[in-house]
């Protein structure tokens, strides 16, 4: 996990000590925030970012409780605001973030524990063309995926009380004009069920996800139940089963939070990791944990025989005089192993030399080996085919790994400059001197590769925005800086048609299809690429405008995209709204 400062080492070994390996593994970062929502008034607390929800626990921690799901997210937000009740610097550098999401649970009548003004309210929302002063404004948020049916936006963890003390490491939040905790009655409420008894040993509550959370029990107060926080977020739930919008409010008090940025990846990820999971055929690729039988799931592999394993497969792939076939198998399977394990991700960024020798061998096999005629081979398509997707794959869930931005940025960005330039090619068919059937082939290896291209870009153009959004956008390795460096490729404009002429191709009312999960989610992220090309691109967003306005204006229906989509999917709404932004910029512009 990311550890966002010195402050982080109590909460680390609390985390590490009382969740289940499985999920400390997949913290992604924790920071302290001023949290606000219907149950708590302005405490505050640790926020735990994993890669499927977002968890609260006390400041220093006590308990740990889930708080939403990205499954029910609709929309994060920066919010540019002034809170009132801070004060100072902390007043002006605060990061304000509105989390909205579906429940099933009743509306809140107003705080519990920590409610000082009866009268008081949840922020206002601000205008969506408002931003923080040193984030830049941000045109477009992701909006309203369906929600998870399987639990509501907050879920309930009994855990034990621990009597209420701050560490010195800690900031205090009546510094920040907050109140301090109360605390809760010595006895347990009749009601509330026991989760431990004198001397039994501990369990673990077990979420509708499937997940689970350990909780901490205390000497000094072995008769509570129920923390602080654990009561402010008990409700009944509803029976009807009817769902409405709630909110949820941190305010990062650090100048260089980068909580937003990570939910955003976060949740970025989640629906695209979901969606892909309905696909059948993707789910038995990735093992994936969802399977229903747990006699079929392979068991987790530790880190160090993940590092292990990704050592032999490395040497191997680094020998001298490697054949074209052996070269093929070992980075095949080093793809399917990357799909199924986070921990070999990570590992792949802080080994330099094989991240380097897969772009070298792009290099070579795209565009340094071509026969004399231009046109690429089977074996040279099929070869950046799989050295394609599985940088894609690498990038995925792995954005707090220090090691790839030291790894992209080294040298003013040398080896994402190459990365770049080297994935572009000439999508036009390429068939001279050759038999019809040899030419549908190669055209068919040669649409794979820029389907895998697209994934590629994407994911470093995901990267690029994390940099935007809170730096400048000609900053390294920002999007600004990623369309600069692919401006005098003499392919990028054919390749940038391609893109959307799939996208009007895939949503065309000629085409009565329904999109598979992967469909969708490629579809999405050509339409991530495209939005980049016209926001931080002038050249590229008028070479869309001038070829393609027509094509969208009349092909491209809204409706048709909204029964191309599977409302179930979690990308088809964040799809629709992406799409309706590239009509306005192409077409009402």
């Amino acid at each position: 996990m990311a550890r966002p400062g010195p402050g982080s080492v109590r909460l680390d070994r609390f985390l590490r000590r009382n969740t289940e390996r499985a999920v400390y593994e997949r913290i992604r970062t924790c920071e302290p925030c001023v949290v606000v929502s219907e149950r708590v008034n302005k405490v505050y607390m640790h926020v735990v970012l994993s890669d499927e929800r977002v968890y609260l626990t006390e400041h220093p921690p006590r308990a740990l409780t889930a708080a939403v799901s990205f499954g029910r997210v609709r929309d994060i937000e920066l919010v540019n605001d002034l809170p009132d009740f801070l004060s100072g610097k902390d007043r002006e550098r605060c990061q304000h973030i509105r989390i909205v999401y579906v429940t099933d649970e009743p509306a809140a009548v107003g705080w519990d524990w920590l409610r000082r003004d009866k009268k008081a309210g949840l922020p206002p929302p601000a205008p969506p063309s408002r931003r923080n002063s040193h984030c830049p404004s941000i045109t477009h948020n992701f909006e309203g995926y369906p929600a998870e049916r399987s639990h509501g936006g907050w879920r309930k963890e009994e855990v034990h009380m621990i009597k209420p003390t701050r560490s010195a490491s800690c900031p205090n939040p009546e510094t920040l004009g907050l109140p301090r905790v109360p605390h809760p009655p010595t006895q347990p409420l009749s009601t509330e069920p026991r989760l431990y008894s004198p001397g039994s040993s501990p369990t673990s509550p077990r979420s509708a996800s499937g997940q689970s959370v350990k909780t901490v029990e205390s000497g000094q107060a072995p008769r509570r139940v129920g923390s602080v926080l654990s009561r402010l977020l008990r409700r009944d739930r509803v029976t009807s089963g009817e769902e409405r919008e709630a909110e949820l409010h941190l305010y990062a008090v650090s100048q260089t939070s980068r909580l937003y940025l990570h939910l955003q990846s976060s949740w970025n990820s989640f629906i695209i990791r979901s969606t892909l999971l309905l696909d059948p055929l993707y789910r038995r690729k990735c093992n994936a944990s969802s399977d229903p039988s747990p006699g079929k799931q392979r068991p987790a592999i530790s880190w160090e025989r993940t590092a292990h394993l990704f050592g032999q497969l490395s040497s191997e792939l680094l020998q001298d005089g490697i054949s074209v076939e052996s070269l093929y198998l070992l980075l095949q399977e080093l793809r399917t192993a990357a799909h199924r394990n986070v921990a070999l991700r990570r590992l792949f960024w802080r080994s330099n030399e094989v991240c380097v020798f897969m772009v070298q061998t792009l290099e070579e096999s795209l565009h340094g080996c071509q026969s004399l005629s231009g046109v690429h081979t089977a074996d040279q398509l099929l070869m950046s085919i799989v050295i394609v997707q599985t940088l894609a794959v690498m990038f995925r869930e792995t954005e707090v790994e220090a090691a790839r931005l030291n790894l992209l940025s080294a040298k003013k960005g040398a080896l994402a400059s190459r990365m770049l330039l080297a994935l572009i090619c000439d999508p036009r068919p390429q068939t001279q001197n050759r038999g019809s059937q040899t030419g549908s082939e190669l055209q068919a290896l040669l649409s794979e590769y820029l389907d895998a291209a697209c994934s590629l870009l994407f994911e470093l153009l995901l990267s690029g925005h994390e940099t935007s959004r809170c730096f400048s956008v000609d900053n390294l390795l920002s999007v600004g800086w990623i369309l600069r460096v692919l401006q005098p490729h003499p392919h990028l404009l054919p390749f940038i048609g391609h893109q959307a002429q799939q996208v009007v191709q895939v949503l065309s009312e000629l085409q009565e299809s329904v999109l598979s999960p992967v469909e969708a989610v490629l579809l999405f992220q050509r339409c991530r690429l495209l939005l980049a090309c016209l926001q931080y691109h002038s050249q590229l967003a008028q070479h869309l405008r001038s070829h393609f306005r027509e094509e969208f204006r009349y092909f491209v229906k809204l409706s048709c995209v909204e029964e191309k989509l599977p409302p179930h999917y979690p990308i088809s709404l964040p799809t629709l709204q992406l799409v309706k932004h590239i009509l306005n910029l192409i077409v009402h512009r």
